[in-house]
């Protein structure tokens, strides 16, 4: 099954194309990668998936339900989850009462109090006292990613989940993830760290100037570009980057 497709998006602001005709298929039980440099698209493409701003143009499904929003939006926001990369949420909650309202929202289920005591546990959080005003980015990060994953929504959408954990935090993350797609779960992930991306992705897609370049395995981009080097000098091919940084370089020699 498609837990998530894109055909033809297109997003403008004003008269700058976010997006321009952005189509993908990410099968269920999948690690998503989405690869771009900075204001590539991404972002936009997640907060379209996620019925948090409107495309212009395109359709998308989201779990089999086709431009679900604002038709289905519950439905739909009640099987997915997201956590963004600026863990922005209500500043005079404490992270106890956080958490708490959003067990309510859900109905307050034995197990997901379960999963978030397991979940406060894996990532070390010893803060919930706190208020969130007074959390670093990190701590905010590790809360948000909590409060997502005690759902055990269908897909998760991740907005550069890496920045802002510690190195125990992000080797949990990146394994409960892939523990995650094997259990049938679907995981799309917006990140500039190409390692994750390489180490756990299932398949991967390039997105550059509100353009899919390429999709597919690591190996299959290999195959495309015909080489055997990292995802790092194969991102830098495709995007085209890697004469400039060549140039760059060159001229820092003089």
């Amino acid at each position: 099954m498609k837990a998530v497709v894109a055909r033809n998006l297109v997003k403008k602001f004003g008269n700058f194309r976010a997006l321009n005709g952005v189509s993908f298929e990410v099968e269920s039980g999948q690690i998503f990668a989405f690869l771009g440099p900075n204001g590539a698209g991404k972002t936009t493409t997640v907060k379209i998936l996620t019925g948090i701003i409107q495309k212009d143009e395109g359709e998308i499904e989201i779990l089999g339900y086709r431009n679900p929003y604002p038709k289905n939006e519950i439905e739909i926001k009640k099987r997915i989850g997201f956590v963004p990369d600026e863990p922005e949420v209500y500043p005079y909650f404490t992270g106890s009462e956080f958490l708490s309202f959003v067990l309510d929202i859900f109905g307050n289920p034995p197990r997901m109090r379960s999963k978030m005591r397991n979940l406060l546990s894996a990532f070390n959080i010893d803060y919930l006292g706190k208020l969130i005003k007074d959390m670093s980015h990190g701590m905010k990060q590790k809360i948000i990613l909590v409060s997502v994953l005690m759902r055990e929504p269908d897909i998760v959408f991740l907005d550069e989940p890496i920045v802002g954990l510690d190195v125990k935090s992000a080797k949990v993350l990146k394994t409960y993830l892939r523990s995650l797609a094997d259990s049938g779960k679907t995981i799309f992930m917006n990140t500039h760290v190409l390692e994750i991306a390489e180490k756990i992705a299932d398949e991967i897609g390039i997105i550059n100037d509100g353009k899919i370049i390429a999709q597919g395995s690591l190996e299959d981009l290999k195959k495309r570009v015909g080489t055997d080097s990292s995802l790092e000098d194969l991102f830098l091919k495709l995007t085209g980057e890697e004469e400039e940084i060549k140039a760059l370089v060159e001229e820092l020699k003089e």
